[in-house]
């Protein structure tokens, strides 16, 4: 099979990156070592090519319709200039996606998507428009964009170097975003993240990906800014206690299913609305830490008093606190500090319900 690439592929072969096929998408897992990585991200900045993420336009007078039919929270009341987390999900109720949609006017709205999902959340947007015979216009503009993420506590230092108006971009609020020049290209920048640092998401033309990776590196030199791969953006967001598609989520679960019931308006017509009224959901995410140095893996069975009661969906050794940390499904109602016991290798690990995240950022 042909992997996509992205407009960056030359700058990570240059930098002598380790690829790997994700999601259809050949893409930098590293440049240097996970931990080297992880690290530089929790105390300076990282620096990634997110070019991979589906970008979707969705514009029109009945955008905003739209959005609130086919996601569970509403986004038409959203103002211009926010963003907001949501979930797709389909007519069961099963979560087809976690996305981020921008609102960029009053008309127009940005979708990021996953990009093993970006394809069925393009499609479902122009199905559910087409029921609702809106006037909107649905384009998927993943292969003519770019997007370039800053993380980490000298982010902000380091892209107001380089943009166009500093004074206006360090207003920029959590989930907020807005349009600035860099080196002479028009850039989206909003400040999301998916690391649980301070940092940007700056979106731009294709065509313009590698100059922009360029003035970014450059202007990040004296801060040691570093290229990162999907690995520590991986570890980086379990110790934020953030759900990934594929691990967490899937359209097996509900999302009262795995924590994420708060999301969902259910005051508001959307597709798979009647099944989430209907839907009692008997287990939700947990966050464990273990013991010791071995860390628990997705797939790794959990058991209380010798019964079995779920599964670990995602785990890792902390780079950042050193202790084994992980994420379950489990049933509801579980005290914390509950003891449990995870199967590790075939080993008995023993683990404790805790509190997510697991790390939270004092930037």
């Amino acid at each position: 099979m042909t992997l996509e690439a992205t407009a960056l592929e030359s700058v990570h072969q240059k930098l002598g990156a380790t690829m790997t096929d994700f999601a259809g998408w050949h893409m930098p897992l590293r440049y240097t070592s996970d931990r080297e990585e992880h690290e530089a991200v929790r105390t300076r900045s990282g620096l990634f090519d997110l070019s991979h993420m589906g970008q979707i336009r969705v514009e029109g007078p009945d955008a905003g319709r739209v959005l609130d039919y086919s996601l569970v929270n509403i986004l038409s009341t959203m103002q211009v200039g926010r963003a907001r987390y949501s979930l797709m999900v389909n007519e069961l109720g099963g979560i087809l996606d976690d996305l981020i949609v921008y609102r960029t006017d009053e008309t127009d709205y940005l979708v990021i998507a996953n990009a093993a999902n970006c394809r069925t959340v393009s499609d479902e947007l122009t199905r559910r428009s087409t029921e609702l015979d809106a006037k909107v216009a649905i384009q998927d503009n993943t292969h003519a964009r770019a997007l370039i993420a800053v993380q980490g506590p000298l982010s902000a230092d380091i892209v107001s170097s380089v943009i166009d108006d500093p004074a206006r971009f360090l207003e920029l609020g959590y989930y907020r975003h807005d349009t600035f020049v860099i080196g002479g290209l028009p850039v989206h920048v909003a400040r999301t993240g998916y690391t649980g640092e301070r940092g940007y998401e700056i979106m731009a033309d294709a065509n313009g990906a590698q100059e922009l990776w360029n003035i970014l590196a450059e202007a990040g030199k004296e801060n040691s800014l570093q290229p990162c791969g999907l690995a520590a953006r991986d570890t980086l967001r379990l110790e934020a206690g953030m759900p990934l598609y594929g691990n967490e989520l899937s359209q097996e679960r509900t999302p009262a299913d795995v924590g994420q019931g708060g999301i969902v308006k259910l005051d508001h017509d959307f597709v798979g609305v009647e099944a989430l009224r209907n839907h009692a959901a008997s287990t939700t995410l947990y966050g464990l830490r273990g013991e010791g140095r071995r860390a628990a893996r997705a797939g790794s069975i959990i058991s209380i008093d010798g019964t079995d009661v779920g599964v670990i969906t995602s785990g890792v050794l902390s780079p950042t606190l050193g202790y084994p940390i992980a994420l379950a499904i489990l049933p509801e109602g579980i005290p914390a500090n509950t003891s449990v016991v995870a199967t590790v290798r075939g080993k008995d690990q023993p683990m404790a319900i805790t509190s997510l995240p697991f790390y939270t950022s004092t930037n």
